[in-house]
């Protein structure tokens, strides 16, 4: 795989809630999730919204940050996702 192809992701999904995870290919997996066919979690919380995403050269280095993200409180998360829009607009 090239350089940065593991990615952690953030969703938004229909009831609020956010959800992250990790794969090696993000377009595919968003659109998983937003068809129903993701994770348990999501498959009734469609649609859902990519709200933030990272990429890594290792898969060891992205499931280490899906972890820490995981940890983070909803305002953490909420403050990575402000960050994410945040730079989009500049």
């Amino acid at each position: 795989m090239a350089d940065g192809d593991h990615h952690v992701y953030v969703l938004e999904c229909a009831d609020g809630s956010l959800y992250t995870g990790y794969t090696t290919d993000l377009e595919r997996r968003v659109a998983e999730h937003d068809a129903g066919d993701g994770a348990k979690y999501t498959r009734c919380r469609t649609p859902v919204e990519l709200v933030h995403s990272e990429s890594y050269d290792s898969r060891s280095a992205a499931m280490s940050r899906e972890y820490e993200i995981k940890q983070f409180s909803r305002a953490e998360k909420e403050r990575l996702v402000f960050e994410e829009r945040a730079a989009e607009s500049d």
